[in-house]
């Protein structure tokens, strides 16, 4: 695990894995989620690309720093990592939280974005997720972070794939589970007071983009990608069938199958237009 200092004083923790020299990829983790919430994708990807997960403020290792929160902030975070290692452009990819955060990287700073990923989450709030957030911060306040229980559980992971995924979902839990629960709640806080601004600035977006989410998802449902497809002109969406929230660990395999088929393809265009700029300048 490395560190950097961010400029307001605070140690940003990260993971650095996979082909050091692959193509950058930064992994951008959701709501009381730390890096290993990449767990079954840090093979896949690692073989080739050059990752680089943070652990957002709040938790893991970056651990419960003072608040309030703001996902501007975090998102400053991410760039404060990129620039430690050096790099100053990547692939981003970002999941539910981790999604708008990504999302901000890309509207404020499209130059260090190759290609952007974002994975079950949206660009404006509904009524009833602002109540469903704020219940959940209520009760982690009231009763810690196991008062979460399965209720919440359910909203991330489809009812059908349960008992299959029991093991991955255990992982999940755990991961959620060991977090503070006032970090967690300004996580909370960071999410509802981001503006639903930033979706009127995706449609100047000129980043390729993949929208992925899963069929079952009820914390940021089918609709909530379609909206983002539809504003960023330089996007596709894939939905996966039967998965949920948690569609990275529920189903891997595809998961990361139309993730790194969608990077090959930028990387490819990437690699010509370099090349046409090489030919074009000898």
């Amino acid at each position: 695990m490395s560190e950097v200092l961010a400029d307001d004083g605070i140690t940003i923790h990260y993971d650095a894995f996979g082909r050091q020299d692959g193509p950058p990829l930064l992994m951008l983790q959701g709501l009381g989620t730390d890096a290993r919430g990449w767990a079954l994708q840090r093979l896949a990807f690692g073989r080739r690309y050059r990752c680089i997960a943070p652990d957002n403020r709040g938790v893991g290792r970056t651990g419960p720093v003072p608040g309030p929160y703001s996902l501007d902030r975090m998102a400053f975070d991410a760039l404060s990592v990129l620039d430690a290692e050096g790099i100053k452009s990547a692939h981003v990819i970002g999941a539910s939280m981790g999604g708008i955060i990504a999302q901000i990287l890309a509207v404020l700073h499209p130059d260090r974005v190759n290609g952007l990923v974002l994975a079950c989450t949206a660009c404006s709030h509904h009524e009833w997720r602002r109540e469903l957030l704020t219940e959940w911060a209520d009760a982690v306040e009231a009763g810690g972070i196991g008062a979460l229980g399965d209720e919440a559980l359910e909203w991330l992971i489809g009812p059908r794939l349960r008992k299959r995924f029991g093991i991955w979902l255990n992982l999940g839990a755990r991961i959620v589970v060991q977090q503070d629960p006032d970090a967690f709640i300004n996580q909370i806080h960071a999410i509802l007071d981001a503006p639903d601004e930033l979706r009127h600035e995706l449609v100047h977006l000129n980043v390729p983009t993949l929208v992925i989410t899963g069929s079952q998802d009820s914390l940021t449902p089918v609709g909530d990608a379609e909206e983002l497809a539809e504003l960023i002109s330089s996007s596709r969406l894939e939905v996966l069938g039967g998965a949920a929230h948690g569609l990275m660990l529920e189903a891997p395999i595809a998961f990361n199958q139309a993730v790194l088929t969608f990077l090959g393809e930028v990387d490819d265009l990437e690699s010509a237009a370099k090349n046409r700029h090489r030919a074009t300048s000898a």
